[in-house]
């Protein structure tokens, strides 16, 4: 019996052996500069293939293209960000599921769908994401008219939690968490919850009148009575005109809808557009208000409001370049 096996044993290794070497002779055989392509880009799409789905589902590579969150964060710094930290989605700008438990923090670094992000199609869309994550994030297609590359994705510190009421006066946060009376500042809240102390501010507090007076003489002009408005807003104004632009938006357009109310109190538009600055901005369920740790240089939900979890996408963790700066992020 045992011979009988052996037997069929080394016909079956003479018969794959043989058969290996057929298929050898007939890949050698067709070797040629088509072959050497069509290997190569086999390899290539294979490698992509598995690089998509990784930045898809388990951690992505991301370029901070944007001074917002300065010093945390600089220009130009390559992060990782774990993709399932808040839930798996499906595909990029799609349904999350597994989402159970998997929620977002408060003071979490946070990417998240831009919400004043101009769509070039859904098409385009999907491509520009594939080909950013198929590239490890070296090359981004998607561009605005300017040549300067379209943020679809925003990287912010989740700051704003479910029914928080969140208020901004001359640059600086206050917050009303749920269940409390009245607001404390930023500053305060942090260091009772032991929050990382990552915010900078670079604007002189005292620069702030020059702003109010540039944004009340805009209200002056608006409602065509700029040759009335008092001297004081012009002289405060001359030292906003040295510096030349406008560094902080939000606060300017609250002095403006506060002089504007002021000038009309029976228009109930003016109104409503000051008690909206003066009430803050309330946090809804089942979103987060995302801010830039360099708050006077930073497009977020002070100007475009809360965000829903379902479109953040992942959380920023580590950051790998440049290599002087290696370090995690919290």
């Amino acid at each position: 019996m045992d011979r009988f096996l052996t037997a069929i044993e080394r016909k079956a290794e003479g018969y794959l052996t043989r058969r290996k070497q057929k298929k050898l002779y007939y890949k050698e055989k067709r070797k040629g500069i088509f072959w050497e392509i069509y290997s190569w880009l086999d390899a290539l799409v294979f490698a992509v293939f598995w690089v998509i789905i990784i930045n898809q589902y388990l951690f992505q590579f991301f370029l901070i293209p944007s001074p917002s969150m300065v010093s945390t964060l600089n220009v130009g710094d390559r992060v990782a960000v774990i993709k399932n930290a808040y839930g798996y989605e499906l595909y990029p700008a799609g349904k999350k599921v597994l989402t159970l438990n998997r929620r977002v923090e408060r003071d979490d670094i946070i990417t998240f769908y831009n919400p004043e992000y101009d769509s070039k199609g859904p098409v385009f869309d999907l491509m520009s994401q594939i080909i950013f994550m198929g590239t490890l994030s070296l090359v981004n297609i998607d561009k605005n008219p300017d040549g300067t590359v379209a943020e679809r994705l925003y990287v912010k510190r989740a700051v704003g939690f479910p029914y928080d009421e969140i208020k901004f006066i001359e640059g600086d946060v206050y917050i009303k968490p749920s269940g409390f009376s009245s607001f404390i500042s930023e500053d305060e809240f942090r260091r009772e919850n032991n929050l990382e102390d990552g915010i900078k501010r670079s604007v002189d507090k005292n620069l702030y009148p020059a702003l109010d007076a540039y944004s009340a003489l805009l209200a002056y002009d608006e409602l065509g009575l700029l040759n009335y408005a008092p001297q004081y807003l012009l002289t405060r104004y001359s030292a906003l005109e040295s510096i030349g632009y406008v560094f902080d938006q939000y606060q300017g357009e609250s002095s403006k809808a506060r002089m504007a109310y002021l000038l009309s109190p029976h228009d109930s538009g003016k109104r409503s557009a000051y008690s909206s600055y003066e009430r803050g901005i309330y946090v809804p369920e089942d979103h987060v208000l995302p801010l830039g740790d360099n708050r006077d240089n930073s497009r977020d939900g002070r100007y475009f409001g809360p965000v829903s979890e379902s479109s953040i996408n992942g959380k920023v963790v580590f950051r790998f370049w440049p290599l002087s700066s290696i370090s995690r992020i919290r």
